[in-house]
């Protein structure tokens, strides 16, 4: 095993308490584990194991006032710093940063507000680009317990296991070896099964490039010709796997209920709509995704 320590200074007004909330969603989790601190958020640990070039590792972070202890823990191979030190800003919401976003809303009338109230909000991305296509699949059109119960299957069924007794998140190479039915006799759907097969495959052949420094508009096009993969999986995975700021959610249930509740709508507006009203707010429709995501839990 190959150890080494780094860390990482937190922006003024880091929100610890969303990113630990994000880790903590699924209670069982197979793959991650949040520890409480002594003190409430400070101290908290976070604990994600994860394939970085193939190579199982542990991200064991604990958060401080003003900055994070990162311990990175690979059980072998060959050095995956690059690979960690990006998985490690991903995982801490630190690769988008909010500040241009309330800039640009400040006189904002419906943004300016949701901005004021939650100074610092951020978007926690996902350790590897692959997570985060798979996690879009797997989080389509069903509900968010449905869907965390059905990604807990999925690290199970394909998963390599750390020193530390975590799974790590499977790669393509992983995935590519299921079969359909390791999958559809655990309650995913057929066309939800065969769109993950098919795109593991076709990132483990080589044939569809999955690199976080990889042109973000360039990995749309190649995402949208893949058959089962549509605009809101593209633009999800780009918000995930990415950190593009200009993703629009406007397939987003949850984005248009919240905008229609932002305007005292009766209904939510259509997507045609939605996609429009989200053009004003160019080149930060990432971060406009996630203040009407949270408003969502705001009275």
């Amino acid at each position: 095993m190959s150890t080494h320590s780094v860390r990482l200074a937190l922006p003024a007004c880091y929100r610890s308490a969303d990113v630990l909330a994000f880790h903590a969603r699924d209670a069982e989790g197979v793959s991650e584990q949040v520890l409480e601190g002594v003190e409430g958020v400070d101290d908290a640990r976070i604990r994600k194991a994860v394939l970085l070039g193939g190579v199982p590792t542990l991200l064991d972070v604990t958060l401080t006032r003003g900055e994070a202890l990162c311990r990175i823990e690979a059980d072998a191979g060959p050095d995956a710093s690059t690979l960690a030190m990006d998985a490690l800003h991903s995982i801490l919401a630190l690769r988008i940063d909010p500040a241009p976003f309330a800039d640009f809303v400040r006189g904002d009338p419906l943004f300016g507000p949701l901005a004021a109230r939650r100074p610092g909000l951020r978007i926690v991305q996902s350790a590897t680009v692959f997570e985060a296509l798979t996690w879009a699949i797997i989080g389509q059109q069903i509900n968010l317990p449905f869907a965390i119960s059905l990604r807990r299957t999925f690290i199970e069924q394909a998963g390599r296991r750390h020193s530390s007794g975590l799974l790590c998140y499977p790669e393509a190479p992983d995935v590519a070896r299921l079969d359909l039915e390791n999958l559809t006799t655990r309650k995913f759907s057929r066309a939800k099964a065969e769109t993950l097969l098919r795109v593991a495959r076709l990132a483990a052949d080589g044939k569809l490039p999955l690199s976080p420094f990889d042109d973000p508009e360039r990995a749309a096009a190649a995402l949208l010709a893949i058959k089962g993969v549509g605009p809101w999986t593209v633009n999800y995975t780009l918000l995930r796997g990415y950190a593009y700021a200009d993703c629009s959610l406007h397939g987003d249930v949850a984005i248009r209920t919240a905008i229609g509740r932002l305007l005292g709508t009766a209904e939510k507006p259509g997507i045609a709509d939605t996609e429009a009203w989200l053009a004003a707010y160019r080149p930060h429709r990432t971060m406009a995704a996630a203040y009407l995501w949270a408003s969502l839990n705001q009275p």
